[in-house]
């Protein structure tokens, strides 16, 4: 368990760079993670795959998503499963998205990346925020 505090603001959580153009903000527990990622347009998350159970869903933006052998063309609302193990990959639309992933157990991997450098968030629009 670590020792940040229970209650935090998206904003004011450490941003680290997981590829190119792909931005997370995370909360790990003892066993799961919570990812709000930001990806910039036009970005390719290359095939990759992990031993982690990974649920998601779009907030913003669009994107092709394969995961194994089904692509689909995803928007705001739609979700996805990817099993332990089974490759995917994502190409992210022109304007950018915003997705939340989740995985059990945490991303280890993750944990060795460098902070990356701050900058407003993508979503959501906070009051005073611009839009």
């Amino acid at each position: 368990m670590t020792d940040e505090a229970h209650l935090r603001q998206l904003r004011d959580l450490t941003p680290i760079d997981i590829w190119q153009g792909v931005r997370a903000r995370r909360i790990v527990g003892e066993r799961c993670m919570f990812a709000v990622i930001e990806l910039d347009a036009n970005t390719a998350v290359p095939e990759h795959r992990h031993p982690h159970e990974q649920l998601g869903i779009v907030l913003r933006g669009s994107g092709e998503f394969r995961v194994g052998e089904e692509t689909r063309r995803v928007g705001p609302g739609d979700t996805w499963r990817i099993p332990s193990d089974v490759p995917h990959q994502f190409t992210v639309g022109p304007d950018g998205a915003v997705v939340i992933d989740v995985f059990a157990p945490p991303r280890e991997d993750w944990a060795a990346l460098s902070p990356a450098e701050s900058r407003p968030i993508r979503w959501p629009a906070m009051q005073g925020d611009a839009a």
